[in-house]
């Protein structure tokens, strides 16, 4: 077997997605947890999180990510917590409210880009205060590409010392507005990273119907891979995923397909190159 082990990423609910559109989507933090243990007994070896009101809304407030980590922890033993900063869930430095939870990851968009209905806006000066925290409270920066620019930005604040690891970047397909999921692209994405960033590892996640596809490119192509019903509900057109470990397990399966096996917590952790778990 490949000696290449794939880390697989459950994005478990993300700020969109509402139990009308799938039951299984989990709101509450009790929910989440539950649905990301089963995604970590699947094979998940990270945790993707944002946090929700009662009402389903998207949230920031750091207690309600404190009282997510401290079920993760004790449920997930090794899993690797990765809170998002993303827009949808607050305005400027509210999105970065619970680094000094210091999680072991958060997501970092170090540029903007158009979403289904509006512009995801990341100016610089936001960038750079979201990274400098990340820098202050030890958690290391998941990049998240939507865009071929935003991987060339992340190489310049890594040759200046903005991110102090060699950075993780993740290529997002399949937004609305946004990049879609296309081969030749996702090819560049590749040799673009083997130019610039030669050290760093990288993941891929597509939305909607592209997870699927996108899944498949990265495992092949060496990369490590994102599910989640934060970025689709559907396990094909007509039949919703019963859970974030159905799409785990999906992908699972695809690794075996490959020969790839599936990191462990521990593997992903030096393959990442974060602190060992408490």
């Amino acid at each position: 077997m490949s000696q290449n082990p794939c880390i697989i990423c459950v994005a478990i609910t993300g700020s969109v997605p509402q139990k009308a559109d799938n039951p299984a989507v989990p709101i509450t933090v009790s929910e989440q947890v539950e649905s990301t243990h089963e995604a970590f007994e699947a094979g998940a070896s990270i945790c993707h999180a944002h946090v929700r009101n009662d009402d389903g809304s998207p949230s920031s407030d750091p207690e309600k990510f404190a009282r997510l980590k401290e079920g993760l922890e004790t449920h997930c033993p090794g899993m690797i917590l990765q809170f998002s900063t993303g827009g949808r869930s607050g305005a400027g430095k509210e999105r970065g409210g619970h680094l000094p939870l210091s999680p072991d990851m958060a997501s970092l968009s170090v540029g903007s880009n158009n979403f289904p209905s509006r512009v995801y806006e990341n100016p610089p000066d936001l960038v750079d205060w979201l990274a400098q925290e990340m820098l202050t409270y030890d958690v290391k920066p998941e990049i998240e590409a939507f865009d071929l620019s935003h991987i060339h930005q992340a190489a310049a604040m890594f040759a200046k010392g903005k991110i102090a690891q060699t950075p993780y970047v993740q290529f997002v397909m399949g937004v609305k507005n946004a990049m879609p999921v296309d081969r030749e692209t996702f090819d560049f994405y590749i040799q673009t990273m083997a130019r610039l960033l030669p050290e760093s590892p990288w993941c891929a996640a597509g939305i909607g119907a592209g997870q699927l596809t996108i899944n498949e490119w990265a495992v092949a192509a060496g990369g490590h891979a994102r599910c989640g019903l934060e970025d689709n509900v559907r396990l094909d057109k007509t039949t919703l995923a019963p859970s974030n470990a159905a799409l785990v397990t999906r992908v699972v399966d695809i690794c075996a397909k490959h020969d790839r096996p599936v990191a462990s917590t521990a593997e992903a952790r030096k393959i990442l190159g974060l602190r060992r778990a408490a």
